[in-house]
């Protein structure tokens, strides 16, 4: 809503896998599935579907559907849920020209926030093709001193940042973390025709709410 991309319209699955093992050997995977939708006025239609555990009682795994729509174009977003077809609607007003400068420099000042740090280190990974898609590579470690929360040895966490530079989105995104896993979210299925316009329209017969 920010910052929309137009001219660049384009249609795709992301789907993201998270991975973590436990002591043992013994293993949590989460899958989750999201179509996304984008205009050449920038609007954005996305729709998530995640798998929520049937329990300890026998019962089976439900899907939960989400669907988001960002309209820059009427300042709204629209919140669907398809399970009980309601609506939540709200107003986005553009921020101003001040509020953007703030945006781009929180620290409040005239001059480019600092964001050297000894312990972020930033490479260039060059270009690939992902999926079909030319993409650019950038790699993000960040560590954690042995000692800053009681770890005896310091930790490494790896974000690699693999973006579409014409349609500004990203390709893949792969993070490392030894506390949390493995989160890998890749894009998938690209079309780059323009989407049908009724996406981001609020389906009829759902009620609508207004509120923040």
């Amino acid at each position: 809503m920010r910052n929309p991309v137009t001219g660049a319209p384009y249609s795709g699955v992301e789907v993201t896998t998270e991975q973590q093992v436990l002591a043992g050997g013994n293993t949590i995977q989460r899958q989750t599935t999201r179509t996304t939708y984008r205009d050449g006025q920038g609007r954005v239609r996305t729709e998530t579907e995640m798998s929520r555990p049937g329990g300890t009682s026998g019962q089976t795994a439900t899907t939960i559907r989400r669907i988001t729509i960002s309209d820059p174009v009427a300042g709204y977003i629209h919140e669907v849920n398809p399970q009980n077809k309601t609506v939540n609607s709200r107003a986005v007003r553009a921020p101003s020209a001040q509020g953007a400068a703030r945006l781009r420099n929180p620290n409040g000042s005239s001059r480019p926030a600092n964001t050297a740090n000894a312990n972020v280190q930033t490479e260039s990974l060059g270009t690939q093709t992902i999926n079909g898609i030319i993409a650019t590579g950038t790699r993000v470690t960040h560590t954690v001193p042995a000692g800053t929360m009681g770890n005896a040895l310091p930790i490494q966490s790896v974000r690699e940042t693999w973006m579409a530079e014409d349609l500004k989105v990203p390709v893949m995104v792969k993070t490392t973390d030894p506390r949390f896993g493995t989160r890998v979210t890749q894009l998938t299925q690209v079309n780059r025709g323009e989407p049908d316009a009724s996406l981001f329209q609020v389906p009829a017969g759902y009620t609508i709410q207004h509120g923040p």
